[in-house]
């Protein structure tokens, strides 16, 4: 996809949607990372579900580090790997009371030093809590970005990189948002709908055709 397809294929994502966020629900920049964290291999539903109660009784390191494992267990149960990621969220609670005084890290490396933080994460923090111009790529951005044509890469790193290379510094701050939606209710990964699909036109997908209905 060449420059020209990309600023109208952003352009007319923007135009949809102006004012794009994520779907999980966060009244701080602490959730927002503990959310994040919870949603690695699960929706964004599940982790709403969880959170909604659980930031009822502990939304700070304080509270949720004093819940320990067992009790957060309890909270975050219903969602994938939950065992692995209580043990994480307690030890990053630790983290950031005893290093940032229970504020979250405004920089990758930091980030990326806690538990459970990994690349994608510490992606979507600086781009949604700080306004950095990151690209958080998931598997709704990995698969948009190969399948129109838009940043084709074999790797993850491979399609941020070239995501970051090639979107316009107006579209940055957003570009992550429209593409994580975009993927999650329209192109989707098997049945993608296309008859719906406002960017239709500047897709590259070669199959394209047979998916219109």
């Amino acid at each position: 996809m060449n420059a020209a397809k990309r600023f109208k294929f952003l352009a007319q994502l923007k135009k949809d949607n102006p004012s794009p966020r994520t779907e999980l629900e966060y009244s701080s920049t602490f959730e927002l990372l503990i959310s994040v964290i919870l949603s690695a291999q699960a929706t964004d539903v599940s982790v709403n579900k969880a959170t909604k109660k659980l930031y009822m009784v502990a939304n700070s390191p304080e509270k949720i580090f004093a819940l320990g494992e067992n009790n957060l267990r309890d909270y975050i149960k219903t969602i994938g790997l939950f065992n692995s990621k209580s043990k994480n969220i307690i030890k990053t609670c630790k983290i950031l009371m005893e290093n940032y005084k229970s504020a979250v890290p405004q920089t990758r490396a930091e980030l990326e030093g806690l538990p459970g933080v990994g690349r994608k994460t510490a992606n979507v923090i600086l781009n949604t809590a700080f306004g950095e111009p990151t690209m958080a790529v998931d598997t709704h951005i990995f698969r948009i970005s190969n399948r129109t044509n838009f940043a084709p890469g074999k790797t993850v790193l491979q399609v941020e990189k070239k995501l970051l290379k090639v979107i316009s510094e107006e579209f940055i701050l957003d570009a992550h948002h429209w593409l994580i939606l975009h993927g999650r209710y329209v192109c989707t990964a098997r049945k993608p709908k296309c008859s719906q699909c406002s960017v239709y036109d500047l897709c590259e997908f070669k199959g394209k055709a047979k998916l219109l209905n």
